[in-house]
């Protein structure tokens, strides 16, 4: 007797481990079907699954679908009432949900005898994996179904691991296969979800410009020569700020002050002349007069352009403009903007918005500031200016200008500082939302 039981423990571990290196289901389903002969004898043994039917067969590498016998496997577990536990067939006494057609066939198929063992999934959901069945010409005894249930545990629980999860397609067809009334709901849900207002909103590039700046150009036409202040320097009222070159106005100084010196002479010649002399001698006194005030008006001309070379800050703030480096030694002509003067208190905000994505804004349409320096946090604005024709920018863009003031009594950021703005419409659906950009692209390609 202990003999027996050594034998029946060791086939039991043997098996064990055999079903524990099965590198698939195929190969766990021939194992089942095959190598518990070694504890269970049976003439012939099959393996049902919910999700695949027949997929194992005794003495048969692989099985065919559409075989009369495996036909026949698939009808009678269709028909086995799903219960938890190991049920006894046989052909003199059928279970009553076998129909006749199973019960007919049962001859040219099967023994007499033969066990339906649940494969119950007990570790994942409790839901039945399938049928382990067992038929033979003798009935089986307590001990063998005893065994044949611990076996059936042993496969139930490598099977999970084989088992495969439907997609979502197959459980949201499944799940729509409940009815008219689901399906009805979903579609209800759907109209309902791609109806659902949402805020439109469009993201473009910003920078925090000054407002009301005060600019400061070239007084005179010439190449920039010093720079005095660096970008974003604070600034008092006539501080220097850039220096002209003088070059070619010292020149013209020295010309225009020789050319006095030679006029005066000439008019100082013509008066002694003129007090010995007739009508002639004061009349050309009064020609070299008006020569020599000519020239002193040039004189005076000159000395105010070399004044003027120096240009100073018209008003206390910060100097915004380019890298210094870049205006020395510049050609700039009269008129020509070189800086601007700004009140670091009065800054606005710039977007620069591309054609594709303007909307239909409000005249103070909300405005969110994202800066790239802390986007953590962010800057509520309203828009205050929108350009009426795009223009390019700087990186190619084709874009409208806007302009967007702070919420009065919020803290305002740096100057110069670049982020994101999120720029916000109306109310549209959903589905408007989503399909906005596809459908302007699809009526540029058709001209629909």
């Amino acid at each position: 007797m202990e003999n027996a039981n050594e034998h029946v423990a060791s086939a039991v571990l043997h098996l064990g481990r055999r079903v524990r290196t099965a590198s698939n289901q195929a190969e766990l389903g021939f194992i089942i079907v095959n190598e518990s002969r070694q504890l269970i004898d049976f003439r012939q043994s099959a393996l049902w699954l919910q999700d695949g039917g027949t997929v194992a067969l005794s003495g048969i590498p692989a099985t065919e679908r559409d075989a009369p016998y495996v036909q026949w496997l698939n009808q009678l577990a269709n028909q086995l009432p799903p219960l938890p536990r190991t049920q006894i067939l046989d052909l003199a006494a059928p279970p009553a949900d076998l129909s006749t057609s199973i019960l007919t066939d049962w001859q040219d198929w099967w023994p007499e005898h033969a066990l339906a063992l649940p494969l119950q999934a007990d570790g994942v959901d409790g839901k039945q994996l399938g049928w382990w069945l067992l038929a033979r010409d003798t009935p089986f005894s307590e001990s063998e179904i005893e065994i044949a249930e611990e076996l059936a545990a042993i496969f139930a629980h490598a099977l999970r691991f084989f088992r495969r999860t439907p997609g979502w397609r197959p459980r949201l067809q499944q799940w729509l296969a409940a009815g008219k009334q689901r399906k009805q709901k979903v579609a209800i849900a759907i109209a309902v979800f791609l109806l659902f207002p949402v805020r439109l909103t469009v993201m473009a590039p910003a920078d925090v410009t000054p407002k009301d700046a005060f600019p400061v150009r070239a007084p005179l036409e010439g190449a920039v020569d010093t720079v005095h202040v660096r970008p974003n320097q604070p600034v008092v009222e006539n501080q220097a700020l850039f220096d002209l070159d003088t070059t070619g106005l010292r020149t013209r100084l020295s010309v225009a002050r020789k050319a006095f010196e030679a006029a005066s002479e000439e008019y100082r010649q013509a008066a002694q002349l003129a007090v010995s002399d007739d009508d002639k001698g004061r009349l050309e006194m009064s020609q070299r007069r008006s020569r020599m005030e000519e020239k002193a008006a040039e004189l005076a001309y000159s000395e105010q352009l070399l004044d003027r070379v120096q240009v100073k800050a018209p008003r206390a703030g910060v100097a915004v403009f380019t890298d210094a480096t870049e205006w020395i030694g510049r050609a700039v002509v009269i008129g020509e903007r070189v800086m601007q003067i700004a009140d670091p208190k009065r800054v606005e905000i710039t977007i620069r918005l591309p054609v594709a994505d303007v909307l239909d804004f409000a005249e103070d349409a909300k405005v969110t500031l994202y800066l790239n320096n802390a986007p953590q946090f962010s800057y509520d604005a309203r828009l205050s200016y929108m350009a009426y024709k795009p223009e390019v920018t700087a990186d190619g863009m084709v874009a409208y200008k806007l302009k967007a003031g702070f919420v009065d009594g919020e803290a305002v950021p740096r100057l110069g500082l670049t982020g994101t703005a999120k720029i916000h419409a109306g109310w549209a659906p959903l589905v408007y939302y989503v399909m906005r950009r596809p459908l302007a692209t699809a009526r540029q390609w058709i001209g629909w």
